[in-house]
């Protein structure tokens, strides 16, 4: 399954480099890639869609990365970076920075994103915890919540300024495009340990789905656990909204289309959701070039689009 992810990930990586507005001939993609080809395709190959593409795959694989570590360590199939107010804290964070320090480059920014995200995680399960466990019902209604107080104190403060919101309205949509590969550098650092630290949680949350006192008695030591992985969950996403803004549901999907083709053994749905996330992420990308052309579609409303009847989909079947 992983192999054949990978074989229709390249699939999709090569429709990127040759689908959109201008539609380029796979073969003068090979000769750009090469270093042949300097005409005009060439150049919007190497110039344009590479960095998107690259992009999209890193964006894609750490919001799908930090979607399965959400639902793990809560046990909650509902949980995702956006569910649980990360995506917004950190929007909310960039959003005032922006506004009260005239930032405008993720290397400035970057450490806002992760403060921001940070308290929102903390604000989320101090709501949803009782008695010692979180409660699934109280973490999906807090995230809610939260995310809808973030929207309205972002809202509020791009309306106070033409400047921040001019700035801020297109990274907040969710988009791949105008960015360059460089943009990746801050958050190479906190993404490989991000990375790292899920992988090396991931034998622990298969007992963690069996209960806290199960774990326990099986010598897992679920509150590291749940350190360990909200802080790569943190590190992934508020990365992720750094590099591309606040995209929903590609971290709710992706793990979800994983275990129902690879079950539920998290040392299979982490590097699986590795392959997904970029899948889902870039599909939707070249689904919004394609749809209205010559004009694009931000990334960010596909995957709202698509991902809103999933969600609905979700809850339904988790309250039965």
């Amino acid at each position: 399954m992983l192999l054949g992810g990978v074989a229709l990930l390249a699939v999709c990586v090569a429709l990127s480099l040759a689908l959109g507005s201008r539609s380029v001939p796979l073969e003068t993609v090979w000769h750009a890639l090469t270093g042949g080809d300097r005409s005009r395709d060439g150049l919007v190959v190497t110039g344009l869609r590479v960095p998107r593409t690259v992009i999209g795959l890193v964006v894609g694989a750490a919001l799908a990365l930090a979607g399965a570590l959400a639902q793990g360590i809560t046990r909650n199939p509902l949980a995702s970076p956006a569910t649980l107010g990360i995506n917004h804290g950190a929007g909310f964070a960039v959003v005032v920075a922006s506004y009260a320090l005239h930032l405008s480059h993720p290397a400035q920014y970057l450490w806002f994103a992760f403060a921001g995200a940070a308290l929102a995680t903390l604000a989320v399960l101090s709501l949803a915890r009782r008695a010692g466990d979180l409660d699934p019902v109280r973490l999906a209604l807090g995230g809610t919540v939260l995310d809808a107080v973030l929207i309205s104190w972002t809202s509020a403060v791009m309306l106070t300024s033409h400047r921040t919101l001019d700035e801020a309205r297109f990274w907040l949509a969710g988009s791949l495009a105008g960015r360059q590969t460089g943009i990746l550098l801050p958050v190479l650092v906190p993404l490989l340990a991000g990375l790292v630290l899920a992988l090396a949680v991931a034998p622990a949350l298969n007992a963690l789905a069996l209960g806290d006192e199960t774990a326990q008695a099986l010598g897992v030591p679920v509150a590291g656990v749940r350190a360990a992985g909200g802080l790569a969950v943190v590190l992934l996403a508020a990365s992720s909204v750094a590099v591309a803004g606040p995209l929903s549901f590609v971290g709710l999907a992706a793990p979800h289309l994983v275990r129902k083709l690879v079950g539920n053994d998290h040392r299979w749905v982490l590097p699986g959701c590795l392959v997904a996330g970029p899948l889902l992420l870039l599909t939707a990308d070249v689904a919004g070039r394609l749809v209205l052309r010559p004009v694009e579609l931000e990334v960010g409303i596909v995957t709202a689009l698509l991902g809103a009847p999933l969600l609905a989909f979700l809850a339904r079947k988790v309250a039965r």
